[in-house]
């Protein structure tokens, strides 16, 4: 099987596509916000929210590492540390009593929720960054090899 085939390619391409998405989201409709209003206002909880998009994104990612044997160490620890990093933020939230609104957002209970969305977005980064890698691999033209006589 050739590892930088078709198929190889484009599950690269929609899983960088569908990593990028909920980061760029965000970016974008606060842009858009901003012009239409004149006013910054961001949703910094979009990607968590996205959670699913990230996922999908991940898998196709992996996907297209495994059948390229290629960066396959930076998107799968990507995946997990998002996917851990987000549910223990939930997990925050939820016994820190953020989550039911039973107390204040205004506390170190509220840094220590952001503080795993920060590191949950970090690693969704870092997993875009993997497949642009990936992509750039893929995509690199193979240089004729030359044979002494």
């Amino acid at each position: 099987m050739e590892r930088k085939n078709v198929l190889t390619k484009l599950l690269a391409i929609a899983g960088t596509v569908f990593v990028w998405f909920p980061v760029l989201a965000p970016i974008l409709s606060s842009a858009e916000f901003y012009i239409n209003v004149r006013r910054f206002r961001i949703d910094y909880l979009m990607p968590a929210e996205l959670f699913p998009v990230v996922l999908v994104g991940g898998g196709l990612l992996i996907w297209a590492a495994l059948r390229a044997r290629l960066r396959l160490k930076m998107i799968a620890w990507g995946v997990g540390i998002a996917v851990g990093t987000l549910v223990v933020g939930q997990g925050l939230a939820m016994i820190t009593g953020l989550a039911s609104g039973a107390n204040e957002t205004e506390s170190w209970r509220m840094v220590l929720v952001l503080g795993a969305l920060i590191l949950y977005v970090l690693a969704v980064i870092a997993i875009g960054i993997g497949g642009i890698l990936l992509l750039r691999d893929l995509f690199k033209r193979s240089k004729p090899s030359t044979t002494a006589n």
